[in-house]
């Protein structure tokens, strides 16, 4: 981005836009891997795509720095919020591309959101699990009292319950 051509550097800054937008949408499509892995209890699968996610939350990174540092150089400093309206001025045709980014930002963070409550939600049940087994091999009176309930919940809940 070093040419002082005003053509070139608009143009420029749009081809990064869609090269962010693209890394968002990637993002994106990670994040819903993950999350029918978690629906579906693929630990393998999760493994591997937490280093995905950790190179693609990087690259992100460096995409949104180089689009700021872009605009610093060009213009000052532009706020997040005024993004819209300087390219409304300054680069109209990139505007579906930044709405764009804007979508999958907001959708990333609610499939991240969700994510994060089915990783709470498999962790209560694998403590739960956890805890009834321990409890099982402490118990001197076996799995099963008298009367053919367990005996073993201390939490007073059932497993599975959340």
């Amino acid at each position: 981005m070093g040419n002082n051509n005003p053509a070139t550097t608009t143009m420029d800054f749009v081809s990064c836009l869609r090269v962010e937008h693209d890394a968002v949408a990637a993002f994106v499509t990670l994040l819903e891997t993950e999350q029918q892995a978690l629906i579906n209890g693929n630990a393998d699968q999760l493994l591997a795509l937490a280093d995905s996610k950790i190179q693609a939350a990087h690259k992100l990174s460096k995409l949104a720095n180089a689009r700021r540092d872009g605009l610093l150089a060009r213009v000052g400093k532009v706020e997040f919020g005024d993004m819209t309206a300087w390219l409304q001025a300054n680069a109209a045709n990139s505007l579906p591309i930044w709405n764009g980014i804007l979508q999958l930002a907001e959708q990333a963070q609610q499939l991240n959101s969700t994510n994060g409550i089915l990783i709470q939600t498999k962790l209560r049940q694998n403590q739960q699990a956890l805890m009834a087994l321990n409890n099982a091999t402490h118990s001197t009176n076996g799995l099963y009292g008298p009367d053919g309930q367990t005996s073993l919940l201390a939490s007073g809940r059932t497993l599975g319950s959340v």
